[in-house]
């Protein structure tokens, strides 16, 4: 097996500690830094995705994969940055005002940063506006909302109405998830996309940026 398989392998299993080890080894052999990313990490992180969406993983199991992933990327990050690595896309995200559940974000966050997205957490109880700002001054492609609260939903509809007052609307897509938020909710508020789970998350916003 060559050694970015065993990356994508361990990565699986969660072994922080082997990924980042096989990572180093493989910048010591002169391995590619992109293939490093795309082939062992980020490959390793899209099967892990699969299987949570089809159930045969558990959101346990996604944290350790996604720590091992980190640890990889630590690794290689300053490697990417000197040959140029450029992200898929930059994406704003954060669980909206007056909501404090974090957990279904952060999976989004870590399949995002597995599909090669350069990410923004702006953490929960995010105001309306701070998502705007956030996305202007890093210059985003996606906004991504989550909400677990039926209560807290109707701040997704005033950031999209803050877009829309901004004359920005048609710069970002605009992503909505959480357990209440369904496709017709996000249809109502004028949303781009509403995703059932992280997974699908990830492949509709690369999917997005690529079409933009």
């Amino acid at each position: 097996m060559s050694i970015i398989q065993e990356i994508s392998e361990y990565l699986q299993k969660g072994r922080a500690k082997n990924v980042k080890q096989l990572v180093q080894q493989a910048l010591d052999e002169q391995l590619d830094p992109k293939e490093i990313l795309n082939d062992g990490l980020l490959q390793g992180m899209m099967i892990v995705g699969t299987k949570f969406k089809n159930n045969e993983v558990f959101v346990p199991e996604v944290l350790v994969a996604a720590r091992a992933m980190n640890a990889g990327l630590a690794v290689l990050e300053p490697k990417l940055v000197e040959v140029g690595n450029e992200p898929v896309g930059k994406a704003v995200i954060g669980t909206v005002q007056g909501d404090l559940h974090d957990i279904g974000k952060n999976l989004v966050v870590m399949m995002l940063k597995g599909a090669g997205f350069e990410i923004y957490d702006l953490g929960v109880d995010v105001a309306p506006s701070a998502f705007v700002d956030k996305a202007e001054e890093v210059g985003a492609d996606i906004i991504c909302m989550s909400a677990l609260l039926t209560t807290t939903m109707p701040k997704m509809q005033d950031c999209v109405e803050t877009l829309k007052e901004r004359n920005l609307r048609d710069k970002y897509i605009v992503m909505v998830g959480g357990a209440p938020v369904n496709d017709s909710f996000a249809k109502q508020i004028g949303a781009d996309y509403y995703t059932p789970d992280a997974a699908t998350a990830a492949e509709v916003a690369k999917k997005a940026v690529t079409e933009k």
